[in-house]
């Protein structure tokens, strides 16, 4: 059986037939790909405290062989993915994961702090643009109303294999030594980089077609030419602060508060991160599924994640410890995240398909920005002046922020579809 859909943007007579199976091929080698990507980022983590003792290292110097990566994702997502939609994205993402494997296998044989830090550096530049070149593939070989669950599964890999990078980091340096712990992500990223050009090859995946709009002509203007597509890249953003904030500060919240060791809070912040990247899954599928034949529901629902994650996360943060506060805390986390799909969904319906991974790459760029990376830092500050369970009272309340955006942006919505010249979702089928 066969996927049959009209790309974004083409005309209505044009259109790619993709079997089934093939397409949740792509998927799954995508996906692994991605998850090799987080474990080779994260592995570090489980490894600080061997690689402080045995180079005599300052947590300043830690913090930096970890920000590094960070960094270069920042610096090189954007101009990467636009060289990927130029150039062909599966040549490009293979590329990546051979550079980043390789860079992984030179943590492993890295003898100094230095060569370390190039190592690492070298990690970051191979990751830096993956994430949204492979959604780009992944979207480019399904229906359109099927974006918002690819986009929240896809994205839900990042959570999933930090969770596997700093679990399986652990064990494998537990009994083998850290140097172990690298190679073995190495090595898992290689074989599959391997064996993806062997399966997916650009000519099966359909070539990137002639548009017969006024978008064809200029498609990098369609990254911000609408009101919509930029409220997709802040709403998001704006709501995944929550999300940066309570991933980085729970377990500390859990030590102070619920007096539990390191491993203990470990084990069960883990247990929140799995549970949101579930719920980026689950709300995706949501909102394809409510919402098929009327896409700007799609937003409304993200409207909804905003407001409920909010009222449940600053419910919880408001009881005393105890299994009501961490049941309400892992209810609010399940749909923290859930505004990913729709956001991926309203990116890919508002910009040019021969520019979606550059496109998804500003919408990267924007959660990290906007979100993921203050998130933390005002947290702490807060912390810092009023103590770290107020600041808990205090960070959910940006789900307000972010639900105002998204309204804002579904009252441009259907304005922007027909400025854009690009069908919308609702012309999508399945054959």
């Amino acid at each position: 059986m066969a996927f049959h859909h009209a790309a974004v943007g083409d005309s209505a007579d044009v259109s790619t037939s993709v079997p089934r199976t093939f397409a949740w091929v792509v998927f799954a080698l995508t996906f692994g790909l991605l998850i090799s990507d987080y474990m080779s980022r994260q592995v570090l983590n489980a490894v600080f405290p061997l690689l402080k003792v045995e180079w005599a290292l300052s947590d300043a110097q830690l913090g930096m062989l970890s920000s590094i990566v960070s960094v270069m994702v920042g610096v090189l997502t954007i101009p990467l993915s636009l060289l990927a939609d130029r150039w062909g994205r599966i040549k490009s993402l293979v590329l990546m994961a051979m550079f980043w494997s390789l860079a992984t296998l030179g943590c492993a044989i890295a003898e100094s702090f230095n060569q370390m830090f190039v190592a690492r550096f070298l990690v970051g530049a191979g990751e830096a643009a993956y994430g949204s070149v492979g959604i780009a593939v992944v979207l480019s070989v399904f229906p359109k109303h099927m974006r918002a669950s690819l986009s929240g599964a896809f994205m839900a890999g990042t959570m999933f294999g930090s969770v596997l990078g700093m679990a399986l980091g652990g064990i494998i340096a537990a009994h083998l030594g850290w140097r172990s712990a690298f190679a073995s992500m190495a090595v898992f990223g290689l074989c599959l980089a391997v064996l993806y050009p062997i399966v997916v090859r650009e000519g099966r995946i359909g070539a990137q077609q002639k548009v017969s709009t006024a978008s064809a002509k200029r498609p990098l203007a369609t990254l911000f030419a609408s009101r919509s597509v930029i409220c997709a890249y802040v709403g998001n953003g704006l709501q995944l602060f929550i999300v940066g904030s309570v991933l980085a500060w729970f377990p500390s919240y859990l030590n102070r508060y619920y007096h539990m060791n390191t491993d203990k809070a470990g084990m069960l912040s883990a247990l929140i991160v799995l549970i949101g990247g579930g719920g980026m899954i689950l709300c995706g599928i949501l909102s394809d599924r409510l919402c098929r034949n009327a896409p700007d529901r799609k937003i409304s629902l993200a409207i909804t994640y905003c407001l409920i994650s909010g009222f449940l996360l600053a419910t919880a943060f408001r009881l005393p410890p105890g299994i009501g506060q961490l049941t309400l805390v892992c209810l609010g986390m399940l749909v923290a995240s859930g505004t990913c799909g729709p956001a991926g969904a309203m990116v890919a319906n508002l910009t040019h398909p021969s520019v979606h991974a550059t496109a998804f790459a500003v919408l990267a760029l924007a959660n990290n920005i906007l979100g993921l990376a203050p998130g933390p830092l005002v947290t702490g500050m807060l912390a810092d002046a009023l103590a770290l369970d107020h600041a808990f009272q205090i960070i959910p309340l940006m789900a307000i922020a972010s639900a105002l955006v998204f309204w804002y942006g579904k009252r441009h919505y259907h304005r922007d579809i027909g400025k854009s010249g690009l069908p919308d979702t609702a012309t999508a089928g399945v054959a």
